[in-house]
């Protein structure tokens, strides 16, 4: 049989398999805003909401909740961020090098679950505020109670789906603009509704000490008491929900995909622009909101949807909040979920997948229980992945200091990987059966079900063929790997520097939406500090709604634009280079 040359094999590599070059790495600057726009979304307003029903403490909340985002930092930038930086490889890549073909297919029908359950939620959200203009009720059952609701979901659902379809690549870019946005707006909802509930608790809306913020939280935020009026969750539940939040992104390394482009592994610790301000920040925030439009309306947190809650707070913007934030989120989710559906049936379009895992998507996010069941339904995608993570995480890290050759399966050739599949079994197994017999918290599940994988595959690994040794197919590797840098390297040449859009008019857009911002932000503490009375309070707060949306409307219109005009000066730069 004749052998192809690494310069065939090199050719016949699609983009994706390939290690992201030199050239296309980006700094920390990036990553940040990228978190911080990824993890400051609709959700938010569901999470924050749900501790308060849950019943947990103010103390719980505001040490819970830090320790347990920090720890989920800290999970990025000592696993995900390593692997991803060492290989500048996926997941989905370095998981068909080590487990072959069938199990990829498994793990690709596991994300279209996950990711179609999500955007599903993310829908629903985003219908919540459209429901508002139509003067539909609040959908508090698992099931749609009212028919226009479900024509509104149709609808908001089918601009999803043709989006996610065709423009991807748009909303993404306008969904980083939304980051800044959408941080100053959660702010400005919890200081413009926490005047009403100091009001409500302590009679007068102004505070005088931080000992008086705890009382207002326990008394009528965070009380301690969940929404069946027995005794809620406590700190430690706290903090395994925090770091089990994203076990999907983290221990299960779907975000190797992102930290692959980065230049060091050390911008791990930039994922805590999206933990410390979107979810600590952001569900605190939420939860301030939820109650103190309780308290306005007379009426108790879980009879309320996050429309009613963003409009209270934020007037007219909250429309926008909740709409923009759970499209853009479902829009990412859903081209996720297409991506890998078309994977699986890969003789069908991209186009043609999405369309179809889009309509499944819809359907379900008619049903309001894919948003208010959020925390379950997170925790369980990521215990669906967190032993995926476990196998990767053994091949890269343990096999070489016990002496076992990682990727032997691709050296061996093989489709189909025995240890990966049973190792991925038996934790699900494992880890459902610990929830079954109630041993520990269903949020920490995520830790043991992680080490018994690495464990076992490592175990079956030794068995199946990771003991033996591999120099030929090694070294055949080695001069893949050779032809690849050197084609990105001239890549790199041929690309050249990327222009960079320092126009005056580029500036002064950028000037006048950060502006907008910064007033948004002084009007929400105006309201918090400067409203001794409930009348001062009312004016206050009209003013914020006027405003806060004339600045919201700028801040898109500017932004937006800056962004266009730098796309502009990119295609041009593209362009000469081509045609040189």
């Amino acid at each position: 049989m004749k052998t192809e040359s690494p310069q065939a094999i090199v050719a016949g590599m699609k983009p994706e398999q390939l290690p992201i070059p030199q050239h296309k790495l980006h700094g920390w600057t990036h990553f940040a805003g990228l978190y911080a726009g990824e993890h400051v979304a609709a959700t938010e307003f569901v999470i924050g909401a749900t501790f308060v029903a849950l019943g947990a403490t103010t103390t719980d909340i505001l040490i819970g909740l830090l320790i347990g985002n920090i720890l989920a930092v800290l999970s990025w930038t000592l696993i995900t961020a390593p692997i991803a930086v060492q290989t500048r490889l996926s997941l989905y890549t370095y998981l068909e090098k080590i487990a072959g073909d069938s199990m990829t297919t498994l793990y690709n029908w596991a994300n279209v679950l996950i990711f179609t359950v999500i955007s599903a939620a993310m829908i629903t959200v985003s219908c919540t505020a459209v429901r508002l203009l139509f003067n539909i009720p609040a959908q508090l059952e698992w099931y749609p109670t009212n028919s226009l609701f479900v024509a509104v979901v149709l609808a908001v659902g089918a601009i999803v789906v043709v989006v996610a379809m065709y423009g991807f690549d748009a909303v993404a870019e306008f969904s980083g603009l939304c980051g800044p946005w959408l941080v100053v707006m959660f702010i400005s909802g919890a200081l413009v509704l926490f005047p009403a509930l100091a009001d409500s608790v302590l009679g007068r809306t102004q505070l005088s000490s931080l000992s008086e913020f705890i009382t207002i939280g326990d008394r009528s935020i965070w009380t301690g008491v969940n929404s069946q009026g027995k005794p809620g969750i406590g700190l430690w539940e706290v903090i395994g929900f925090a770091w089990a939040a994203n076990t999907i992104t983290h221990f299960g390394l779907i975000d190797m995909a992102l930290l692959r482009y980065a230049k060091r592994s050390v911008y791990g610790l930039c994922t805590s622009a999206g933990m410390l301000f979107g979810h600590y920040i952001a569900w605190i925030s939420a939860g301030i909101m939820g109650a103190g439009t309780a308290a306005l309306l007379e009426s108790t947190i879980v009879e309320l949807d996050p429309g009613d809650v963003a409009f209270r707070a934020l007037g007219y913007s909250g429309y926008v909040i909740v709409i923009v934030a759970g499209w853009t989120t479902a829009n990412a989710n859903l081209y996720r979920a297409g991506l890998a559906a078309q994977a699986i049936f890969h003789n069908h379009s991209r186009k043609k997948v999405t369309a179809t895992v889009g309509v499944i998507t819809v359907m379900v996010a008619c049903f309001p229980f894919v948003f208010s069941q959020m925390l379950p339904l997170l925790t369980y995608a990521g215990l669906l992945v967190v032993p995926v993570g476990a196998i990767v995480f053994a091949e890269h890290f343990v096999f070489p200091r016990i002496g076992l050759t990682r990727y032997w399966v691709h050296y061996r050739k093989l489709t189909h990987s025995t240890p990966a599949v049973a190792a991925w079994a038996a934790g699900l197994f494992f880890a459902f059966g610990l929830q079954a017999m109630e041993v520990m918290s269903f949020f920490y599940l995520f830790l043991p079900t992680w080490i018994f994988t690495i464990v076992l595959y490592t175990l079956l690994a030794r068995r199946f063929g990771a003991a033996e040794t591999y120099p030929a197919e090694q070294e055949a590797d080695q001069k893949i790997n050779e032809v690849i840098k050197q084609m990105q390297d001239q890549q790199a040449i041929e690309d050249g520097k990327p222009l960079v859009d320092a126009t005056v008019l580029s500036k002064t857009l950028g000037f006048i939406a950060w502006t907008s911002l910064v007033l948004t932000l002084l009007l929400a503490l105006v309201v918090m500090f400067r409203s001794p009375d409930m009348v001062t309070y009312e004016k206050n707060v009209a003013i914020f709604y006027t405003w806060g949306f004339v600045f919201t409307i700028i801040y898109f219109t500017t932004s937006y634009w800056a962004l266009r005009r730098s796309k502009c000066i990119g295609n041009d730069a593209i362009t000469t280079s081509t045609t040189a």
